[in-house]
């Protein structure tokens, strides 16, 4: 299952990968239509090749040389994007761009039509090393359906760039990673996590990065088997050193006998995922972070655009609101006698908020859209979450430094005003010094 897992991720993030597959489709089916005979009564006649073999070595060489080019082209375009979304929006947002699955088509189809017509050239026109005006015409007429297919890409690869490129559409593709990850598990428990006793050992890690997933369930029946329980230090997203301790594991007492290590260790490194780069596979923060980014970079002095900031803001509580709902907090796996378990950390909605919300605050305290943009956020998710006197505490925190902030930075009453009346149409009285 984790291979699995890791290879889809590898794969959709991949620009080689598609274009490689649709090479490979491109030589099957060219050689499997180049076997087809065509005669003059054929019903097929008519989409045949109809020129010399000469006129069809040239068109093929003609096909061959545009695609190079137009692929190039398409590089080249990619390559600004990327270099566009990394200084303008946040280089966080690169993987967004190639795993883009509309440009992965589009060099698919680029790479399938150079592929085809230059396999053909090594049998248009030529049969044992001499000439022959013998060759599969059907194949060629298969060259020029995917020339057109071609140019036709090349028209949608501009329209979809020129949109991909927009501040909606970047901030969009950034909410809806954030709330596939959302659709699944995001934690079993929000209570205190137990405490590791002193007996504990470290188990350690055996290779550097960030934690991309977590597997509790399949560290489980090992634990259970000898009667340990695991808890690891760092959450998903986190980032992690070859050589210092990953997780501690410990049996119910201190007199109880506690298996190798280093065997833990290395089933522990099966059941968590480390890679090189933060990923959207378990890590829902890291999509949150995307749109954090965005609107802090459009608040910087140098860049000073706040509705980039407020539109990044909107797709922020879209996610909260998300989660609000949800069971957050640590993933715990126990076994059925209740002797053993595994518990990945994980961050609670107070969390969350504090951070990401907690950021864009102190960037954007002295533009009253911005805390008017938060605001709504709150007031979004203090209206679905109910009675729960955590999160409704952490929203009324936060609500308190909004409105203490912009009480320091903002210098105009009426500004001042209108930050303090949205505060209280969220139901909380004037904040005081929290």
């Amino acid at each position: 299952m984790l291979s699995r897992e890791g290879l889809r991720e590898y794969v959709g993030g991949a620009l080689w990968v598609w274009p490689g597959i649709a090479s490979l489709v491109a030589l099957v089916l060219g050689l499997a239509i180049s076997q087809v005979t065509i005669d003059a009564e054929s019903p097929l006649a008519p989409l045949a090749f109809q020129g010399t073999a000469d006129d069809a070595r040239a068109l093929l060489t003609t096909i061959t040389s545009t695609v190079v080019t137009v692929i190039a082209l398409v590089l080249g375009l990619t390559v600004v994007a990327l270099q566009l979304a990394s200084t303008q929006f946040s280089p966080r947002l690169l993987r967004n761009f190639l795993r883009d699955r509309s440009t992965q088509v589009v060099l698919s189809v680029f790479m399938a039509t150079f592929v085809y017509s230059t396999a053909g050239l090594y049998t248009v026109g030529l049969s044992e090393g001499g000439r022959t005006e013998e060759f599969p015409r059907l194949a060629v007429s298969g060259a020029m359906i995917l020339l057109f297919a071609s140019l036709a890409m090349v028209v949608y690869f501009a329209d979809h760039l020129a949109h991909s490129i927009q501040i909606d559409a970047v901030t969009t593709r950034a909410e809806r990673g954030a709330l596939r990850v959302a659709r699944g598990q995001l934690g079993t428990s929000e209570q205190s996590r137990p405490q590791p006793p002193p007996w504990a050992v470290p188990l350690v890690a055996m290779r550097s990065g960030y934690i991309q997933t977590a597997h509790p369930e399949g560290l489980l029946p090992l634990a259970s088997r000898h009667g340990v329980s695991i808890a690891l230090r760092h959450r998903v997203g986190e980032h992690v050193i070859t050589g210092t301790t990953l997780a501690l594991m410990w049996a119910p007492s201190a007199t109880d006998p506690v298996p190798d290590a280093e065997m833990f260790s290395r089933a522990l490194d099966e059941a968590v995922t480390i890679g090189f780069e933060r990923t959207l596979q378990q890590d829902i923060t890291f999509g949150m972070r995307q749109l954090t980014d965005v609107a802090c970079k459009a608040l910087s002095p140098a860049i000073n655009d706040p509705y980039t900031a407020v539109q990044a803001i909107d797709h922020l509580s879209v996610i909260f609101c998300a989660i609000a709902i949800r069971p957050l907090g640590d993933d715990v796996a126990r076994d059925p006698k209740g002797v053993s378990m595994v518990l990945v950390p994980g961050r609670r909605f107070g969390e969350h908020v504090a951070v990401l919300c907690g950021m864009i605050r102190r960037y954007g305290a002295s533009e009253p859209i911005v805390c008017l943009a938060l605001l709504r956020l709150l007031s979004s998710c203090a209206a679905l979450i109910g009675d729960d006197p955590a999160r409704r505490a952490a929203i009324e925190k936060q609500v308190t430094l909004i409105v203490l902030d912009a009480e320091r930075k903002i210098g105009q009453p009426d500004d001042l005003h209108a930050v303090r009346a949205a505060a209280e149409v969220i139901g909380y009285p004037r904040p005081i010094t929290p």
